[in-house]
């Protein structure tokens, strides 16, 4: 169960795309920044983080949002999205779990485990057979926390950070 009482998920609302602006640069740059150069990092939230952006995938109805609040206050959060898999995920009922962000002061408390909670029931209640995700290979933290909920490598693909290709793993959980 939670370690915290507080603890709910919420499903986004367009209402939510100042929020989630917020939260995904805080969330990415908390994770990321010690790691790669300030002007990739800056393209790179710029451009994924704006509002304009978040409200489109927010009105996009192949994107699921999950927002999770300890007290009232955003901790974290997830978005599912359906569209074309990537190279070797092999199921055609698959759904892509392109964010699972954790500000840092909760991470280890039960937040991300909600997320992925939310994320395994959504895409089951939606007839979704596979989840699968691309994680950064260098993200130990992330890679483990994956692999705790049966996800598994089947490849790798290039995430653009900016200008800089990186090699994100992609991991896969049948559902």
């Amino acid at each position: 169960m939670s370690q915290n009482p507080d603890l709910t998920i919420r499903r986004a609302n367009p209402e939510d795309a100042g929020l989630l602006s917020e939260l995904g640069a805080h969330t990415f740059s908390e994770t990321f920044a010690a790691d790669n150069s300030p002007e990739d990092m800056s393209a790179y939230l710029a451009a994924s983080f704006n509002l304009a952006q978040q409200k489109v995938e927010l009105n996009d109805p192949a994107s699921i949002f999950f927002i999770a609040e300890v007290g009232g206050l955003a901790a974290g959060y997830a978005q599912l999205h359906v569209g074309e898999s990537a190279e070797g995920v092999e199921d055609s009922k698959s759904v892509e779990l392109v964010r699972l962000y954790v500000l840092r002061e909760w991470l280890g408390r039960s937040v991300g485990a909600a997320l992925m909670r939310a994320c395994v029931d959504g895409a089951r209640r939606a007839g979704h057979e596979t989840i699968w995700l691309g994680v950064w290979e260098r993200n130990g933290r992330a890679q483990a926390f994956y692999r705790k909920w049966n996800f598994r490598a089947v490849g790798d693909h290039v995430f653009h950070l900016g200008s800089d290709p990186q090699r994100d793993i992609l991991m896969e959980r049948v559902l």
